[in-house]
């Protein structure tokens, strides 16, 4: 625990942009598959992107063409650029990890990682 601290949630209107950061303290981040998954108001966990060590990235169909992942290996962070928010994207937002291969084929995957952040909410408004 503590590996992984989010940033950048917060409140915005439909339309709008957000850019959520998690730094990451684990020796391993060059080499890990990283992702984001968030948790709806509902309690339903969903996974909206991966990226593996590799650079292949996946996205859920829900985000796609709006949300793009990232990682900066010279600061140790991984990103995640939110655009055309919408209502149903409010979720309290987690980053995750997970060893190199793990990222798998698809984003569904990102909320049974091994290693997660503590969240950052993100709230939009219509």
């Amino acid at each position: 625990q503590g590996q992984l601290r989010e940033s950048g949630g917060g409140p915005v209107q439909a339309g709008g942009s957000l850019r959520l950061s998690c730094v990451s303290s684990r020796s391993t981040f060059t080499r890990d598959c990283m992702g984001w998954w968030r948790l709806t108001p509902g309690n339903e966990r969903e996974g909206v992107a991966s990226i593996e060590f590799d650079g292949t990235m996946t996205y859920a169909d829900s985000v796609k063409g709006r949300f793009t992942i990232s990682k900066d290996y010279a600061k140790n962070t991984l990103y995640l650029e939110m655009n055309s928010l919408k209502p149903e994207d409010t979720a309290v937002y987690y980053c995750a990890a997970d060893a190199e291969g793990t990222c798998g084929d698809s984003a569904h995957y990102v909320p049974t990682f091994t290693y997660r952040g503590q969240g950052t909410p993100v709230t939009v408004s219509s």
